[in-house]
């Protein structure tokens, strides 16, 4: 039986100094306006190399199945792996301190411009962008997968995707039939 990939560092990896994850948190909250997964990965994976491809997808994962939002827990647990509990608090204030004075103060000149036509229109910019950025995010994010060929992971994202983007079926359904066979695979290629 082979053993899960290890959860926190290598021994010989150095610290990440707790000044450098508030940064990095504190750029990926400023740069990501409704959506920081896509300069999550980013800072992580493509530019510190703080994290490989597949340990992130495998973290971010965890995250979706804990209650709140993906991207919080993340920046929790990512903290508390490199810092332990310290840098969980941390990388979560660098994560959402900014964003909760700019959205405020975004909320009240919302609430005074917000019916303006040229400020409506700028919004439906800024969503077409943030849609663009979900789906490159996306790409990257299924890289990985298909590094084995056509498995039983990509075949199964792939299934999930048809079944609840395509054919609109309710996605706790989809949810229910597909999570006990994932598990089974990962189980069964892992023991």
């Amino acid at each position: 039986m082979s053993e899960p990939a290890a959860v926190s560092p290598a021994p010989d990896t150095p610290p990440i100094p707790l000044t450098a994850l508030f940064l990095a948190f504190l750029t990926i909250s400023l740069s990501g306006f409704g959506g920081v997964l896509a300069w999550s990965r980013r800072m992580v994976v493509e530019e510190r190399g703080w994290m490989s491809a597949e340990e992130f997808n495998e973290a971010y994962a965890l995250c979706q199945m804990l209650p709140g939002p993906n991207i919080v827990n993340f920046s929790v647990i990512f903290g508390s792996r490199f810092r332990g509990p310290l840098g969980a608090v941390v990388a979560f204030i660098g994560l959402l301190g900014p964003p909760v004075v700019i959205v405020t103060v975004f909320g009240i000149l919302y609430a005074r411009y917000g019916q303006i036509e040229s400020v409506q229109r700028i919004l439906a910019g800024v969503s077409a962008a943030a849609a663009g950025l979900i789906i490159g995010t996306t790409a990257k994010m299924s890289e990985p997968l298909f590094h084995g060929g056509w498995t039983a992971a990509p075949l199964l994202a792939l299934i999930t995707f048809i079944a609840i983007g395509v054919l609109r079926w309710p996605i706790h359904w989809v949810l229910l039939v597909l999570l006990p066979v994932g598990f089974a695979w990962a189980w069964w290629r892992h023991r």
